[in-house]
């Protein structure tokens, strides 16, 4: 099949194009490599600052429409697929669809039927937009409301979900928001996960007389929506109490590269306080070897019929739950070899990046579209 993945999140496309390749399929990614982070693409799609970058990409993306058409499936990281308003990609899509096969959405992130979903419904305990039936009120959650709801965003997400062959959901919580509105259309498939080669050292049953090494990546213009404050402070808070055992590893907003080396070698992760499911930097980390302190709620497990392994610590959204996570690892290093080999396992089994591009490639071609 010739393939066009338009648009990034966090090294998902640029990952599964990788597999479909390697299944002999014809794959082009088109993106802005998800900003600074700054993924591998085919057609780079960054925009340059203010109203003159807006329109020189838009008229590079009208200059390209003629190459992107002819493709046996499109599929889009997220409504918001190219960095324009709403009312510009209306036309965009019109025409990918009118010159295309078959075009996909993705459910990967930010989007209307997550944000109204989790402030109205409420489905999850806790979520960006929830702790049980209270909103949040932080700054960001707001922000992503005033966004998206009663929005050109909103009405150009409605739009494409209605319109387009399949929804693909890439984490539990997202699989729930669009399910309940769109069950006939909405899939759920794993993340793509290429295993890095740098593997923690996993044949240790505990950390040998060495300090635990914690790795954060940290988001400054997301940190609280995403609840990184609160597994920062949690951090250097047992880092202070325990300062012969744990050594704590932070990067903040650095290109991927960079921050994959920073990463290699550590013994943990904290990351993505509010979800249910481990996210693409969590599972690269697992790959790895490094244990994941973050979104591992039954649910998860769950949805992808894993009933024996157990990789994941999974914390509450709260200080208090991080602290006892971590400290609980920081003294207990014989819980590490396990945890870290299970890491492991857990990636290789649910989300080989071919194994991955197979469950796409199939619903490509025998799903997508039926009632």
């Amino acid at each position: 099949m010739k393939i066009l993945l338009l648009g990034e999140y966090s090294n998902v496309h640029a990952t599964l194009a990788e597999g479909l390749r390697a299944l002999g399929h014809q794959v082009t990614v088109a993106s802005n490599g998800d900003f600074w982070k700054d993924y591998p693409r085919d057609i780079s799609l960054v925009r340059r600052k203010g109203k003159i970058g807006g329109m020189a990409l838009l008229l590079k993306i009208y200059s390209l429409l003629p190459k992107l058409r002819g493709y046996d499936v499109v599929q889009l990281i997220n409504p918001m697929f190219v960095e324009l308003k709403a009312e510009r990609i209306f036309p965009i899509y019109k025409y990918l669809r009118k010159h295309n096969k078959k075009v996909f959405l993705c459910a990967f992130g930010m989007d209307w039927y997550w944000v109204n979903t989790c402030i109205n419904d409420m489905p999850l305990k806790y979520s960006d937009f929830n702790i049980g039936n209270v909103r949040r009120t932080n700054r960001d959650a707001i922000k992503e409301q005033n966004d998206w709801i009663g929005t050109a965003k909103e009405r150009l997400n409605r739009f494409i979900a209605n319109d387009c062959d399949g929804i693909i959901a890439g984490l539990y919580e997202y699989w729930v928001c669009y399910s309940s509105a769109m069950p006939r259309k909405t899939v759920y498939i794993p993340f793509p996960i290429k295993a890095g080669e740098c593997q923690a050292d996993n044949d240790r049953g505990d950390t040998a007389g060495r300090k635990l090494k914690v790795f954060i990546g940290i988001n400054k213009s997301r940190s609280e929506y995403k609840g990184t404050d609160i597994m920062l402070k949690a951090a250097l808070d047992i880092q202070k109490r325990h300062p012969d055992k744990m050594e704590l590893i932070k990067a903040e907003s650095l290109p991927f590269s960079e921050y994959e080396k920073l990463m290699n070698g550590s013994d943990a992760i904290l990351d993505q306080l509010y979800s249910y499911t481990p996210s693409m930097n969590s599972l690269l980390a697992m790959s790895k070897g490094i244990i994941c302190i973050g979104g591992g709620e039954e649910e998860s497990y769950s949805i992808i019929n894993e009933t024996d392994l157990r990789p994941i610590i999974n914390v509450q959204p709260n200080y208090e739950s991080v602290c006892h996570e971590l400290e609980q690892l920081v003294c207990h290093p014989e819980r590490i070899g396990k945890l870290k080999a299970q890491s492991i396992e857990y990636v290789k089994k649910h989300h080989d990046y071919v194994k991955v591009a197979k469950e796409y490639e199939h619903y490509y071609t025998h799903e997508a579209g039926t009632p």
